[in-house]
């Protein structure tokens, strides 16, 4: 029986959890899919309360046990350091190898689509972002903090083995989904060393794909072309802090983070634990007021309920999520009047049906 660990997080996360887990409850006790669900204490009021971040214990059990963690949003002002984040997020993307941070860019709606004379169907795509190098791996330091003579360095690690899995990772995914390019985008102009690895790895593996079309962007280039017209593209592979950037920039266009859902995954190697997170940010401003866009929340558990076997499920939950937007059965943020629980109350009710 698939184990679910279920960290609910900080802000908006809790909330908009609560409503994920309900469409977990449908299908474990409607649908009698074998779903153990374990709910998880973590986050900034654990890290408040008493210090605790990601205890091994529980990590031990995640990596020995569990099939899939369900992970809400993480960030707390009142946690300026963002320690109890950092140790969480990372701690699993880093400690449990979940290289690939897969991320669909795809419009349910013509009328979530900001950019002029698009519609929904020019919206669809893939972002492969690295997930366990980059910049994020914080290494670099301070020297003469405070004084104005300070020097701060943050590195960009990359390695010829992170970087070639997860480019065929991209590629992979083109080959499964009969998709005809694969773009990747780096700063190689500028970052000599660093990237000039992606943009040999990336040529490189790419001949082992005759069928699909190997094209390669500067990242602020990839940017502009995005806003100008996103028919082109199809499957994005970058680094972990391009990625970021881009996949933020790829919501915008799908309809805002509340549209934004996400996977975190050993590509390589589909029967290993992984992880599935809506990206829409913990939001502060919104805490308690029932405004928390939940359909992100349900097109991650669709990726997750696919990661686990049941992979119509997930087309079946976007179809739903698009009726909502359609019928107005959403959050004002996407053109509704519903609450985050009157959403979910009408989102359950349509899956039963």
């Amino acid at each position: 029986m698939p184990l679910i660990a279920i960290i609910p997080g900080d802000g908006i996360g809790p909330e908009v959890m609560a409503q994920a887990r309900r469409v977990l409850e449908y299908y474990r006790s409607e649908r009698n899919f074998p779903l153990d669900l374990w709910d998880l204490d973590l986050g900034a009021e654990r890290f408040l309360r008493d210090g605790t971040t990601l205890p091994k214990e529980v990590a031990d059990r995640i990596r020995n046990e569990a099939s899939a963690v369900l992970l809400g949003a993480l960030g707390d002002p009142r946690v300026p350091s963002n320690e109890h984040a950092r140790d969480i997020l990372f701690g699993l993307r880093f400690g449990f190898d979940l290289y690939a941070n897969m991320r669909p860019v795809k419009a349910l709606a013509d009328r979530l689509v900001p950019l002029k004379n698009r519609t929904a169907k020019d919206v669809n795509m893939m972002v492969f972002r690295e997930n366990t190098e980059g910049i994020y791996v914080n290494v670099g330091g301070q020297f003469k903090k405070g004084t104005p003579d300070e020097i701060a360095i943050n590195e960009d690690v990359n390695t010829r083995k992170g970087v070639e899995r997860l480019i065929r990772a991209g590629f992979e995914y083109a080959k499964a989904h009969g998709k005809k390019t694969v773009h990747m985008a780096d700063k190689s102009n500028a970052m000599k060393h660093a990237h000039e690895l992606w943009y040999r790895c990336f040529f490189e593996v790419a001949k082992e794909y005759p069928g699909i079309a190997a094209k390669h962007l500067y990242v602020d280039a990839l940017c502009l072309f995005m806003v100008q017209d996103p028919t082109p593209f199809e499957v994005i592979v970058t680094n972990n802090l391009f990625g970021d950037i881009v996949t933020d920039l790829g919501a915008a266009l799908q309809g805002g983070l509340g549209m934004a859902a996400s996977a975190n995954v050993h590509y390589a190697d589909p029967k290993r634990l992984a992880m599935f997170e809506p990206v829409h940010g913990s939001a502060p401003p919104l805490v308690g007021k029932d405004l928390a866009n939940p359909l992100a929340s349900f097109m991650t558990v669709g990726m997750m309920l696919a990661h686990l076997g049941w992979k119509e499920e997930e087309a079946r939950i976007e179809r739903i999520c698009a009726e909502a937007i359609e019928t107005g059965n959403c959050t004002p943020d996407v053109g509704g009047t519903k609450g985050t629980k009157a959403v979910s109350d009408w989102f359950v009710d349509r899956l039963k049906g």
